[in-house]
């Protein structure tokens, strides 16, 4: 694993990368731990911006450049960004199933599948992550592996009953 693909990127690629890591790390702790503390309350908040300043930062990205320089990755940043209106008014109006679909589809689509397709061959990450030690690539793959497992573990379950 090395850095020096991220500090030679673009520095849109640079803030994006700052501001998804943190997302991911945090949003699989707010799948994981309590829903509607206080902490909850708080986190949460950095989490949505985090997700917005990733999406916002992802539209100066034009390395897949199929239509203007935009790519249909741009199209789950303007997901991301509707879905944050959308899990911040739920939350407000106190409809948590809504809160709650939308973020994990956030968190899901956003960061998990997004982010395993980021470590594709010819992509930044797959440089950052597979050049080098290869103990280090397989260090990754377990961590990624790990953090869709848990998840997918602590994402919230659909009744039955409905």
């Amino acid at each position: 694993m090395t850095l020096e693909p991220l500090f030679n990127a673009p520095l849109a690629i640079q803030i994006h990368v700052l501001a998804v890591v943190p997302a991911a790390i945090l949003g699989a702790y707010l799948l994981a731990r309590p829903k509607g503390t206080p902490r909850h309350r708080l986190l949460g908040k950095v989490w949505m911006a985090l997700m917005v300043i990733t999406a916002l930062s992802s539209f100066f990205i034009h390395r897949i450049n199929l239509f203007h320089g935009f790519s249909p990755i741009h199209l789950l940043s303007i997901a991301v960004l509707a879905g944050s209106w959308r899990a911040i008014l739920a939350a407000r109006r106190h409809d948590i199933r809504t809160h709650r679909r939308v973020v994990s589809g956030m968190y899901f689509g956003g960061i998990v599948v997004a982010g395993l397709a980021t470590l594709l061959p010819g992509r930044l990450m797959n440089a950052v992550a597979f050049s080098g030690d290869s103990w280090m690539a397989v260090a990754v793959l377990v961590l990624v592996a790990v953090a869709v497992v848990g998840a997918i573990r602590f994402a919230p379950r659909r009744s039955r009953a409905a």
